[in-house]
């Protein structure tokens, strides 16, 4: 029940109609009981009374929006906690951290820590508040290229979508584990692949044709790409979760926590949030196949790659050590100054999920 302060926009319609704080069943018999009201008086209140209640259910139909970019594996766990188990009403649509401020009223989006920093240099309200899931991306590269090792792609051709995570990984990985430096390969943009077969111009297909010698790619591209080298080749396959892993967030901004009312949904929402990790985690079985439903993809591919995601939510106890590390290589593409520690810290807000956690009241 909505409580009607002197304030409230219905109580103000109500006033300045003489209906404050009387039956609405008494005021319409008193109008249509007394002569000296005309049928204009008896229209006004009736119409007042209609824009009264219009009031009252847009208040209690307002949903949350929460924006995921519906191309990627990570963005289900967003919709599964609005389907499954928020009591209120969400909404999920395509996008990602940038629609918090593009002016489509977006309450919360997912997105992998990349574009989150990318975001946070221009919009310092930018909050992370929950660790969707955490993806430990790999690199498959062609043996018939000569590639063993890391180090064996000094000179060669790696496809990659530039400024992204999945960029990000190839240079940290090569120079962590080849000791490689930007300048020792070459990166050739491509695109995402979802199903088979993966058409001209995606890194699967330029994989298998020999314009590239490798991939570094979020999945189920990534796979796609070892399944497409065939019988002629053998895929190679690098992976260090030590040294980069996705950490896919939930995002919203400052100003949107400091509203009683939009902090108390994204409290429980978090709550959902943690229900459907559990259902991630632990019951794969029933997931899998919504997930592959979803995403319109081979449910047999999204089994393969489900080991590659590790979906326990919460936050990732290293988010801030692994934002500061990124961050020097998002400034550069960017051409920016890399952001301080000190103002990086601030991103992470921690008091959200410990409000879900300490209070189990839900909406």
């Amino acid at each position: 029940m909505i409580g009607l302060t002197a304030r409230h926009p219905i109580t103000m319609l109500l006033s300045r109609s003489g209906m404050e704080g009387r039956s609405s069943t008494k005021q319409t018999n008193s109008i249509l009981s007394k002569p000296r009201l005309t049928m204009h008086d008896t229209s006004r209140y009736f119409q007042t009374i209609t824009v009264a209640l219009l009031l009252l259910g847009t208040q209690l139909i307002t949903a949350l929006r929460i924006a995921g970019a519906f191309s990627v594996i990570e963005y289900n766990p967003l919709l599964i906690a609005s389907q499954d188990y928020y009591k209120g009403s969400a909404q999920v649509v395509n996008g990602g951290v940038a629609d918090l401020f593009g002016g489509s009223n977006i309450d919360l989006a997912g997105n992998a820590e990349t574009q989150a920093l990318r975001q946070y240099a221009t919009h310092k309200n930018l909050r992370i508040i929950y660790t969707v899931v955490e993806v430990a991306y790999r690199l498959a590269a062609s043996k018939k290229a000569g590639i063993v090792l890391p180090a064996s792609l000094k000179g060669k051709k790696i496809g990659t979508i530039p400024g992204t995570s999945a960029a990000y990984f190839v240079q940290r990985y090569l120079a962590s584990q080849g000791g490689l430096r930007d300048t020792d390969y070459t990166t050739v943009s491509g695109s995402n692949c979802n199903a088979r077969p993966c058409g001209s111009g995606t890194l699967p297909y330029m994989l298998a044709r020999g314009s590239v010698d490798a991939v570094g790619m979020w999945e189920p591209t990534l796979e796609l790409a070892i399944e497409g080298l065939g019988s002629t080749d053998t895929a190679v396959v690098f992976q260090n979760a030590s040294v980069y892993r996705e950490i896919y967030n939930l995002y919203t901004t400052a100003e949107k926590l400091r509203d009683p009312g939009t902090r108390r949904d994204i409290v429980a929402y978090l709550r959902a949030l943690d229900q459907t990790a559990q259902l991630f985690a632990n019951r794969s079985e029933t997931v899998i196949p919504r997930v592959a439903k979803t995403m319109n993809m081979d449910e047999t591919l999204v089994k393969d790659v489900w080991p590659v995601h590790d979906w326990k939510g919460g936050l990732a106890p290293d988010l801030l050590d692994v934002l500061v590390a990124e961050d020097q290589w998002v400034a550069k593409v960017d051409g920016r100054k890399a952001v301080s520690r000190a103002d990086l810290a601030i991103i992470v807000d921690q008091s959200v999920l410990q409000e879900a956690r300490s209070n189990s009241s839900t909406v």
